[in-house]
């Protein structure tokens, strides 16, 4: 057995002859005894899953709720009481409940199996001195591994030979850029694993040269395994609706019930028979649960989810709907989300002048006009041709498309650069084709490309002056790294013509340019008469001609700063946590409008170094983390939830995974995120754009408003309902409904109308409103209130009738009573379609299906009465023409009351 556990040692900073020595490995890699052995004692190369649930287990879970357990007892009742399609339609919303959170549940137990999934199959392995395909999940700790293009790493691998071997690390860190990898030592500890440079990690890809590494952690040990680790442990955040909810029903049911027992005993005291006073409370507490809550909920969620899939955001647990209505903060990636995910040029450096890209096109139409006129073009637009040129020549983009190039972004954003201004790198080569190369490497830090002149007189690039070439001869273009060409040049292009360099003004051109968050490349060029000799760095790269600078850019989505502007307004706090160099992060957090004041940027080394309290105490203030690990992502989500904020994050890699399932919502990138990534997301978004979270969160918080709508309507009308059966005993009036009455009552009105409400549109200052604040109860913001007075009102206007009518209508009085209950309800619902606008403001067209709704249920009443079948099996008797103008007249008072209600709220800025 080795003397230490691999998953202890810092690999990184340990030389090759040091790691193989710990690892008791060599350049041939291990015999066959030695692999056998240390796969008994690491384990098999495999990501371990935590011990699941058994779909049956996560299927009865969803009957544990108390407000299930009453409607299943509700049910049961109604089957006793011969209300079976009572009893029938809420077990049916309960068992659709149970499926609807089965299938939530079980799609979160995936999330860890498509990481699994995303573990590459085989690996190329050198044991006992040959090289061999094996299976990845055979690998050991000292196994030596090759890796070319194309390849899945297959463990954690200390890189030993690097040939400008380039890997993707965008499933683990997030960012899209390739990463040079060498075999050097590092002298510092980076926390981020995208900043060590001399190892490759599990489940990264190899996206160009070769190269070869030992085996230096394996399984779980890995930084994929640590992940996989977390997202297991880690536990789903309740939302605030399914909390609430769980609250609400809870108390509710408790209330209806004991209201029953009054009810039943009240009857007995005063005289009425115990089979009648059984129906009727039994009646009642069916009624007065609202069965159909759960289901409207689920319903209203189901329908703001496909609402959201036209605002291109998918979602994956309903719940999440209502969610993205309570979010506090809105923790983003950078690249890809409030990018463009694209590199650009965005400024170029030339002849003694900055000029962004805009500019560069006015530049190049001043030199086609030139050019028309046979003046022939100036000196700095002669510069500025020929740094066109370098950009389209000395470039390894692949073009077969010449409108969609591809490969390394940096190559693919000069040749656009110099193709949208008329530089053609396909048409240039017919006059300048490359005869040789020096690739780049990481030492060198540049890449040159040797082109021989053919034709001169066909391309204006030579035409005259200093760029004059004869054919035969050649021109070398080198671009790289700044510090690196200032050293091998000794003249730039100046407004007048070549000149001597100015290196401390041109590393000051740099230094500014790199300020605003640009990676700068320098450009230069020689002229060679002949062929130049052996082709070598040391030959080649040096005395060259300074053409200029390139500042490039991933630039910010067009619509992001304005959604960032819209979060601002909402009261949301928008933060950018990203892989990114600090400068780069700060310069687009400002252009983007996230930094605009007292707020801060904090690195992943810097955030290490904060206790947990000195950290909660900042993080009020952060709006940018840069050069982050995963374990610091999940710390930044905890450290805000228990500040009491609502968080939502944003993420594509399988990094970002434990902090999608801790984030109150997960937001995962549809496009370039990982299926791990979606897993364990609550909601994909299908164009990875920042602007579609904001416009989720309109969604959200209109479906939330919609929820209080139905909740308080079905609230008010049911305690009308328990108000008028629990006063009437006391009043020393009769029961004024029948069991079938109040099961009816709850039929027409809390169906239908409550369902409508699901789809009120969104109100127009709803996006300017703060986020609810997170204590914030169901019955906020005057709801309680509002159900406790009109229920109240609807009860004293039927008991008002009822005392009235009483021994003066016959058998009128409580078809009356009955009616005028229905339609106060009907009344009721067409006012609570705001909290504060009018009805006669929004008019009544404005929600076709609520308006449908309540004429049906009027029609439906109407039926019962006059309806010669229904009358004997509602016990009802057909009214007068006065009788129902009386009845709508005080059906009526709960209408204008309401509006009443809001026209005070308004007048007093409620």
């Amino acid at each position: 057995a080795l003397q230490t556990s691999p998953a202890q040692i810092k690999w990184h900073l340990a030389s090759i002859e040091d790691v193989m020595e710990e690892l008791r490995s060599g350049p041939d890699g291990l015999n066959s005894s030695e692999t056998q052995k240390r796969t008994e004692e690491f384990g098999l190369n495999e990501l371990i899953e935590a011990s699941k649930k058994s779909p049956l287990s996560i299927f009865l879970a969803q009957f544990k709720d108390f407000m299930i357990i009453v409607l299943i007892f509700a049910a049961f009742i109604s089957g006793i009481i011969g209300e079976k399609s009572d009893a029938v339609v809420i077990i049916a919303i309960v068992v659709l409940n149970a499926v609807v959170g089965f299938i939530q549940e079980y799609r979160a137990e995936r999330a860890v199996r498509a990481l699994k999934e995303m573990a590459a199959p085989t690996a190329a392995v050198r044991r006992e001195g040959v090289v061999r395909e094996i299976p990845a999940s055979l690998l050991v700790p000292g196994d030596i591994v090759i890796l070319d293009p194309g390849r899945i790493v297959p463990a954690d691998i200390r890189v030993a030979e690097s040939f400008q071997l380039k890997i993707v690390e965008a499933a683990l860190t997030g960012e899209a850029a390739p990463v040079e990898k060498n075999a050097a030592v590092m002298t510092e500890d980076p926390p981020a694993p995208g900043d060590k440079e001399n190892m490759a990690f599990k489940g990264t890809l190899v996206s160009y040269g070769r190269g070869a590494g030992i085996v230096v952690a394996t399984g779980m040990s890995t930084e994929f395994g640590k992940i996989a680790a977390m997202l297991q442990k880690e536990k789903e955040v309740k939302t605030p609706l399914q909390k609430k909810m769980a609250v609400f029903g809870k108390r509710l049911a408790f209330f209806i019930l004991a209201a029953c027992l009054v009810i039943f005993f009240a009857g007995i005291v005063r005289g009425e028979q115990p089979l009648l006073m059984f129906l009727t409370a039994i009646s009642l507490a069916v009624a007065a649960i609202p069965e159909a809550l759960p289901a409207v909920v689920t319903i209203t969620l189901a329908i703001g989810a496909k609402n959201m899939i036209a605002r291109k955001a998918l979602i994956r647990k309903l719940p999440a709907v209502e969610t993205l209505g309570s979010v506090t903060y809105i923790c983003s990636d950078k690249t890809g989300t409030l990018t463009q995910n694209r590199m650009t040029v965005e400024k170029i450096y030339f002849a003694g002048q900055t000029i962004d890209m805009p500019q560069l096109k006015r530049k190049m139409s001043e030199r086609l006009a030139l050019d028309k006129d046979k003046t022939g073009p100036s000196s700095d637009l002669q510069a500025l041709s020929a740094l066109m040129a370098a950009f389209a020549l000395n470039n390894d983009a692949m073009t077969k498309d010449p409108l969609h190039p591809s490969g390394d972004p940096t190559e693919v954003a000069l040749y656009n650069a110099a193709r949208e201004n008329g530089f053609d790198k396909h048409s240039l080569e017919k006059f300048l084709p490359r005869t040789d190369e020096i690739p780049f490497d990481a030492d060198r830090r540049c890449m040159t490309t040797l082109h021989k002149v053919v034709e001169p007189s066909q391309t204006d690039l030579f035409r005259e002056g200093r760029w004059c070439c004869h054919e035969g001869e050649f021109i070398s273009f080198t671009k790289g790294a700044v510090e690196e060409l200032v050293g091998k040049a000794a003249s730039i292009v100046g407004i007048e013509g070549t000149g001597p360099l100015d290196r401390v003004k041109l590393m000051a051109v740099n230094e500014e340019m790199a300020s605003q968050g640009l990676r700068v490349l320098c450009i230069g060029m020689r002229k060679w008469e002949s062929p130049p000799g052996k082709l070598s760095a040391d030959a080649i790269e040096r005395e060259l001609v300074i053409l200029g600078l390139a500042g490039l850019a991933d630039p910010p989505r067009k619509e992001a700063a304005e959604a960032v502007a819209l979060c601002k307004e909402a009261g949301i706090k928008v933060v950018m946590i990203t892989g990114d160099h600090p400068v780069t992060a700060t310069s687009m957090a400002g252009r983007l409008g996230i930094l605009d004041g007292e707020q801060s940027i904090i690195t992943g080394r810097e955030l290490d170094k904060l206790s947990e309290a000195e950290f909660k105490e900042r993080v009020g203030v952060i709006r940018v983390y840069a050069r982050v690990a995963p374990e610091q992502k999940l710390k930044i989500i905890k450290a805000l939830q228990d500040r009491g904020e609502f968080v939502a994050m944003t993420g594509d890699g399988v990094n970002d995974s434990p902090a999608l399932k801790r984030a109150d919502i997960g937001v995962a990138m549809g496009i370039s995120g990982t299926d791990v990534a979606k897993e364990a997301s609550d909601m994909v978004l299908l164009d990875d754009n920042f602007a579609s979270i904001v416009n989720a969160v309109a969604e959200g918080r209109k479906i939330y408003a919609n929820i209080r709508k139905f909740i308080r309507y079905l609230l008010t009308t049911n305690s009308g309902e328990v108000w008028t059966l629990f006063l009437a005993p006391i009043l020393g009036l009769p029961m004024p409904l029948l069991p079938i009455h109040i099961l009816w009552i709850n039929l027409i009105t809390d169906s239908l109308p409550a369902l409508a409400l699901s789809v009120e549109p969104a109100e127009a200052d709803l996006m300017k409103m703060p986020p609810r604040h997170t204590g914030e109860g169901i019955f906020s913001r005057g709801l309680g209130l509002h159900v406790l007075w009109v229920g109240l009102l609807m009860a004293g206007i039927a008991l008002a009738l009822q005392a009235w009518s009483y021994g003066t209508a016959g058998a009128h009085w409580q078809t009356m009573v009955f009616t005028v209950l229905c339609l106060t309800q009907l009344g009721h619902v067409l006012a609570i379609r705001s909290e504060r606008r009018s009805l006669f403001t929004m008019g009544l067209f404005s929600n076709k299906t609520l308006l449908g709704a309540v004429l049906l249920g009027f029609v439906l009443q109407l039926t019962v009465v006059y309806l010669e079948p229904l009358n004997s099996l509602f016990r009802t008797a057909p009214l007068t023409a006065a009788e129902l103008a009386l009845t709508l007249a005080l059906a009526s008072i709960v209408f204008f009351s309401v509006e009443i209600e809001k026209l005070i709220r308004r007048m007093n800025g409620i």
